[in-house]
C-alpha cells in the first residue's frame, strides 16, 4: 500500500491538481461539487508552504479575477473550533486575489481531508507550479518530516524530485533568520546559501558574498578554509548509526504492536513517533502507555 493517503506522487497528481474542477482522483466514493463559498467563512492553512504573496503578483491576478472570475476552484476542508467554516487546502493565491477584487464568494470543491493528506496536497500544488521560493521549500519538507512522520524517501517519492535535491535544500532550514531573508529576497542564491549552512559564521560569510560578489566556487574555498561549524561537528560524530536506529524502533514495535519512528536531530534531541491505524489500536497503545 501507498505511503500517502492520496495514493498518488507528484507525475500522477500534476494534471488533476493543474486542471481543477476534475479533482474526483481525490474524491474516492465520496461525492464532490462545485459550489459557491463565502470568502467570510474561509480561514487559510496554517500549515501552507507558501508565506509570501508578491502584491504585484495578486493584483494581476485580480485584474484577471474581476475580468473573467475563478476559472479554477479552490480545494477546502471543514474544520472546527476556528472562527470560520472552511480551510484551504489548495489555491490560497486565487482566495487573496479573489477579495483583492471585491468578491464575496468563490468557486471551492469541499472535501473531507486529514492533515496529512492537506499538506501533501499544498505541498503538491505549489512545487509543481514552482510558487515557493528555496526557505519555504525546506521548511514544507522539514514539516512533512517532523508532523507527518515521512522519510527522506517517502518526500522524494511525493515530489518527484532526488533525495540529495531534498537533503541539500533543507540545509537552508539551518540558516539564521537574517540569511533566510537574504535569500527570499534573491540577495543571495540558493546554491551560494547551501554552500555557507554548514560554515562557523554564516551571516558574515553571506554579507562577504554580496559585497564582494562572489561565485559559488570561491564560497566552497571560503569554507573549507574557515571550517565547518561546532554544531555541525558536534551532530554529525554524534549521530546513531542507521542500523542502530531501526534496532531501536525494531524492540519499540515489538512491545507495543505499532509501527516506530524514532528521528534524531541537532544536540542529541529527537522524537519517538508511534503510528497507528485506527482508533482502536490508538486506545490501545494509551492503555499500554499508561501501564509502563
Amino acid at each position: 500500500m501507498s505511503k500517502f493517503g492520496l495514493g498518488k506522487g507528484l507525475a500522477d497528481l500534476k494534471a488533476e491538481m493543474g486542471n481543477i474542477p476534475d479533482i474526483s482522483v481525490l474524491t474516492g466514493s465520496e461525492r464532490v461539487a462545485v459550489r459557491q463559498v463565502p470568502l467570510i467563512q474561509i480561514g487559510a492553512n496554517p500549515d501552507q508552504p507558501r508565506k509570501t504573496f508578491t502584491e504585484s503578483e495578486l493584483q494581476d491576478l485580480a485584474a484577471s479575477i474581476k475580468e473573467k472570475g475563478v476559472l479554477q476552484p479552490i480545494l477546502l476542508r471543514a474544520v472546527k473550533g476556528q472562527p470560520y467554516s472552511y480551510e484551504i487546502v489548495a489555491g490560497e493565491r486565487r482566495f487573496r486575489a479573489s477579495k483583492m477584487a471585491g468578491l464575496a464568494e468563490i468557486p471551492a470543491l469541499v472535501k473531507n481531508i486529514t492533515d496529512e493528506n492537506a499538506m501533501e496536497i499544498a505541498l503538491i500544488e505549489n512545487v509543481q507550479r514552482e510558487n515557493l521560493n528555496p526557505i519555504e521549500e525546506a521548511s514544507a519538507y522539514k514539516n512533512l518530516m517532523e508532523k507527518v512522520g515521512y522519510e527522506l524517501s517517502d518526500v522524494s517519492r511525493l515530489i518527484g524530485k532526488s533525495q540529495s535535491y531534498i537533503r541539500n535544500i533543507m540545509r537552508l532550514d539551518n540558516l539564521p533568520e537574517s540569511v533566510k531573508l537574504l535569500v527570499e529576497s534573491g540577495e543571495l542564491s540558493a546554491s551560494h546559501a547551501r554552500t555557507i549552512a554548514v560554515a562557523e559564521n554564516p551571516e558574515a560569510l553571506a554579507h562577504e558574498i554580496i559585497s564582494k560578489k562572489m561565485s559559488v566556487a570561491d564560497t566552497e574555498k571560503k569554507v573549507k578554509q574557515s571550517g565547518r561549524s561546532g554544531q555541525s561537528r558536534a551532530h554529525l560524530s554524534n549521530s546513531m548509526a542507521e542500523n542502530q536506529i531501526k534496532e531501536i524502533e525494531s524492540n519499540i514495535k515489538k512491545s507495543l504492536g505499532a509501527d516506530v519512528k524514532l528521528r534524531e536531530k541537532k544536540g542529541g534531541a529527537g522524537e519517538i513517533i508511534l503510528i497507528f491505524k485506527n482508533r482502536i489500536q490508538m486506545q490501545e497503545l494509551i492503555e499500554k502507555l499508561s501501564n509502563i
